[in-house]
């Protein structure tokens, strides 16, 4: 069944969609759900005990704090990139669909990895604990293919209409790394065009992006570097680097999630008073700036 223009009105009690802020459509036999690319400002949305496979139509539902999708049909956890620009998303309820496996502490982890703002994940609080372990250890989670994310460049048009292939090239190599971190995406106008002097006088946000992915995929690290011609630099200081560039791009909120998955890093190593002394002075001095 395809929800409808006049279904949402009427369960909304509203006159118009754009007016329409939380809506409950609980047991509705749903499987389209299209409509929602015309309900921008829904703040609260019931779908639960449905037939909903895609949460596409979501996407532009920059408003949405709750989603309840209970007992529907989304077949793989690939579906909740469809969820990442939902910066205000802070409730989720997605128990009891094909895509939670049987592994309920590997898909607790996966999803929170992909959403890392959540504050309640299936009736249960998410806590700074989880967060953190879900950033080192829960599966990267790929855009399904044919999704139009995967047709568009991060600016909203069609790459072969870009004013710039390789400015949008870096646009994306950057913002895959934000998105592994939590973070947003960067607009267009955050970077410089390629014929700046300033992509002269610094590394390209591609090399950073290389650099950067060695947080995650250190077997991957080698290769991309030698295809970067980086093989002369100190890798431990590029890390840090690139790390240091992105946190100024952070929120508070971010921020924080950074600080306890640091916290959780340090404690799986077990260093003694020693050891933490023989740290380099000028590493510390660079933390602080």
């Amino acid at each position: 069944m395809k929800l409808t223009r006049k279904l949402i009105l009427a369960k909304a009690k509203a006159s118009d969609l754009q007016s329409v802020r939380k809506l409950n459509c609980w047991g509705c036999s749903l499987t389209d759900i299209s409509i929602f690319c015309q309900v921008p400002n829904i703040e609260v949305l019931t779908l639960s005990v449905n037939s909903v496979a895609s949460l596409s139509p979501l996407t532009g539902c920059l408003s949405l704090s709750e989603l309840y999708l209970r007992r529907n049909m989304i077949p793989s956890l690939s579906e909740l990139c469809h969820l990442r620009p939902l910066t205000r998303l802070r409730v989720l309820w997605l128990a009891e669909n094909p895509c939670c496996g049987n592994d309920p502490s590997k898909y607790r982890l996966t999803v929170l990895r992909c959403l890392p703002r959540l504050q309640k994940l299936d009736n249960q609080v998410v806590t700074e604990g989880e967060i953190a372990l879900a950033l080192m250890e829960g599966e990267e989670v790929s855009t399904p293919p044919g999704s139009v994310q995967n047709q568009l460049s991060n600016n909203g048009l069609p790459e072969a209409e870009t004013e710039n292939d390789a400015l949008n090239y870096n646009m994306e190599e950057t913002n895959k790394i934000r998105e592994e971190l939590g973070m947003k995406p960067l607009s267009r106008d955050k970077f410089s065009s390629p014929s700046s002097p300033s992509i002269i006088e610094r590394p390209t946000m591609r090399k950073v992006a290389f650099v950067s992915s060695a947080i995650f995929k250190p077997h991957c690290v080698e290769s991309d570097l030698n295809l970067e011609n980086l093989n002369a630099l100190s890798f431990q200081t590029h890390t840090l680097d690139a790390v240091l560039l992105l946190l100024k791009d952070l929120d508070e909120e971010e921020l924080h999630i950074v600080h306890t998955a640091t916290q959780n890093r340090l404690q799986t190593y077990t260093l003694d008073s020693g050891d933490v002394q023989s740290f380099p002075a000028q590493k510390t001095a660079d933390i602080q700036h």
